[in-house]
């Protein structure tokens, strides 16, 4: 398929492509900086770049001292800005520069914006550091709240809007605001742009001169990080680098960009060519957290008294098909980064191993019961139970763990249940539920106690509410509690026979942990031999089992797929991220689902990945398992969630209980979030392709 349709396009999708430039620089040689200028702003807008940002004074260069008042070069730096507008005229592509800018007879460390051929606004420092090695109020007048509003800023034949108070706006792109602050702005303790985000810009650059010493970078990226985070925004910061005058400081031109405190992307540090740092930040994605955060909103409203701020409009780039431009996780429970991986896993299985911990010493419970199936999720739930014992110093032998086959049971995951069972030490038993599945399904005058090869719902909620039963009537019988076993992805699809099934429990431990999370719990779990080291061989080999229910018995050798019912859980994890974390439309998510998953030679896979599990989706199949997961999430499965058992959050924006980060009626229809996926993506998902 041509990739032409808008579809295709990040800016269809609200994303802004932003640059931020490292040019060399020319110390006290406007012309020579603005051809550098001119190199790069050409070179962004080749690669659609949408709003580039370029260091303090970049026109005139920083470490200038006494220079910066010298009118010859001040009249430079003004003709170079103009030419730098008319560079603008045809590159769509909006600029933002620095310069020192006479006004009202004082000198301005300035952000001069240029777009569509002219200047559009020119905004000052409000901090200028005047301490160590800055002496910067020697030269430079900071901005304050009187810019002498009575005498308009002059730039060539036009009036420029002039002050702290501008924020710049797209007309065509909705969320495409951005605010500007210099330098020392951010180091202040209540920066310019924390106001000028509470105001509506969902974009902050920073021109930076900043120079280097041991450590310093560490701090820039901190503190861009923290502003991101804080404000709920994207910040752009770049500083100069390779030209600037050394005579008495150094610098290393270090490039950030960071969406919501994480970072999209870092250009090359002590460079000697100028370069770019170019990445797609997605401003709508910060306008749906700021919905989501009331604290964001109620701090703009009790912030705002006395402070009001200008839009200035401007044209963007159309949209064009182009492949995003930042990083983008194919599992987003699952970091690519082993470190982060580690990290998280150590939290999650944590707060797995607490919340069961603290809900032993409410209940007074030194007993737990738990249903063993040999496959993922009740391995992890028994591990979980495994270490909580350990902790609280009790014998694992008060976990009583029952293997419970039925019809579809395989002698591999039987084998498996009862290996795990045998090496972590804890009571263990088994119950066969078949003859008492074969007495209610003939009570019932079900086809199937007849020899009739029906093996619909009812078979097998038969088989899932009786395992259940017997958990709870254990439970009973030796006064502990049962522990649930299902995870978020099952939540999420609706995936567990509600009521007396595999629904319900005393304490759901996995119920706020993914699919695609929990086999890199377990693996993490078996690698550091949190439990023993005798467990580490069938944990592996339930790793490598294929997900399957069990319900109805192997067909031609084949057991039942949970996979080829609800689709792959890769997939799955990733619709539910971003539909819950962020409330995005689902043609958004099925963008980014394309995006990330359309080609599996590029981008990081998690460690541990293994090789047969580095699949790629084409948009057609990618579609077709989203408008199920959309059925499944809204028609098939809120009913369930409404009554989900107790257990931890583990996941940002992951939980959905009720009492926690998803409340919703049971009873609405998928139809909007059908109809708005039909509406705007160019295939309509009939894939029938394996989901292997």
């Amino acid at each position: 398929m041509a990739q032409t349709h808008s579809f295709f396009s990040p800016a269809t999708h609200g994303f802004v492509r932003v640059a931020a430039a490292t040019p060399v620089v020319y110390p006290a040689d406007p012309k020579a900086n603005a051809d550098e200028h001119v190199r790069l702003i050409e070179a962004a807008a080749a690669q659609g770049a949408d709003l580039i940002v370029f260091p303090e004074l970049s026109l005139s260069g920083y470490a200038l001292d006494d220079l910066h008042m010298q009118a010859a070069l001040l009249d430079e730096v003004e003709r170079q800005a103009l030419r730098l507008a008319e560079a603008t005229e045809d590159v769509a592509t909006t600029v933002v520069v620095g310069a020192p800018v006479r006004h009202a007879e004082r000198l301005y460390n300035c952000a001069v914006v240029v777009a569509g051929g002219r200047v559009i606004g020119v905004v000052p420092k409000t901090y200028l550091p005047n301490y160590r090695e800055y002496y910067e109020k020697r030269w430079f007048s900071p901005a304050t709240d009187d810019l002498s509003a009575d005498v308009p800023l002059m730039l060539g034949d036009e009036v420029v809007p002039f002050g702290t108070d501008l924020l710049f706006e797209a007309e065509n792109r909705p969320g495409f605001v951005f605010g500007v602050e210099i330098c020392e702005d951010f180091w202040a303790p209540l920066p310019p742009s924390t106001r000028q985000a509470m105001a509506g810009a969902r974009i902050l650059c920073n021109l930076s001169a900043s120079n280097i010493v041991i450590g310093k970078a560490d701090e820039r990226a901190l503190l861009c990080a923290s502003q991101s985070a804080r404000t709920l925004s994207a910040y752009v910061f770049t500083a100069s680098g390779w030209g600037e005058s050394t005579t008495d400081l150094a610098w290393d031109g270090q490039a950030m960009v960071h969406e919501l405190g994480t970072r999209l992307a870092e250009g090359e540090r002590f460079g000697m060519g100028g370069g770019l740092t170019i990445c797609d930040v997605d401003v709508d994605r910060i306008g749906q957290d700021r919905l989501r955060n009331g604290t964001f909103a109620d701090c703009g409203r009790h912030e705002a008294d006395g402070y009001a701020f200008d839009r200035v409009l401007f044209e963007a780039r159309e949209a064009t098909p182009a492949d995003l431009i930042r990083p983008l996780d194919r599992f987003p429970f699952v970091p690519d980064d082993p470190a982060r991986l580690d990290r998280d896993c150590y939290e999650a299985f944590n707060i797995q191993v607490q919340g069961l911990m603290k809900r032993m010493v409410a209940t007074g419970s030194k007993t737990v019961v738990i249903g063993i199936s040999g496959g993922l999720d009740s391995t992890q739930a028994l591990l979980v139970a495994c270490r909580a014992f350990d902790r609280l110093e009790l014998p694992r032998t008060g976990i009583r763990a029952y293997t419970m086959p039925g019809f579809g049971t395989s002698e591999g995951t039987k084998a498996n249940a009862w290996a795990l069972m045998k090496a972590l030490g804890v009571t263990a038993a088994e119950l066969d539920i078949r003859p008492a599945a074969e007495r209610m399904l003939a009570d019932i005058g079900h086809p199937a106690a007849d020899g009739e090869p029906l093996h619909d719902i009812t078979y097998e909620n038969v088989q899932a509410g009786l395992r259940t039963d017997y958990l709870f009537r254990l439970a009973n019988q030796h006064d502990g509690f049962v522990i649930g076993t299902g995870d978020l992805s099952e939540l999420a699809l609706g995936w567990a026979t509600y009521g007396v099934g595999d629904h319900m429990s005393h304490y759901g431990v996995n119920s706020g942990v993914a699919k695609t999370l929990i086999r890199h719990l377990i693996r993490w779990v078996a690698d550091r031999q949190l439990v023993g080291a005798d467990a580490t061989p069938v944990l592996q080999a339930i790793l490598d089992t294929e997900i399957s229910p069990e319900l109805v018995p192997a067909k031609d050798g084949q057991i039942q797929s949970t996979e080829a019912t609800v689709g792959p859980y890769a997939l799955n994890d990733f619709f539910l991220f971003h539909f819950s974390r962020y409330g995005m439309a689902p043609s958004k998510i099925a963008y980014l689902a394309h995006q990330a998953w359309k080609d599996a030679a590029t981008g990081h896979w998690p460690s541990g990945t293994p090789d047969d599990e580095k699949v790629e989706y084409d948009l057609e199949t990618i579609v077709f398992w989203l408008r199920k997961f959309i059925v499944r999430f809204f028609q098939t499965s809120q009913f369930k969630r409404s009554a989900l058992p107790n257990g931890p959050k583990v996941v940002t924006g992951g939980s959905l209980s009720p009492r926690g980060d998803w409340r919703a009626p049971s009873d609405v229809s998928a139809r909007v979030w059908l109809d708005e996926l039909d509406a705007h993506v160019p295939v309509r998902g009939s894939s029938t392709k394996d989901p292997k």
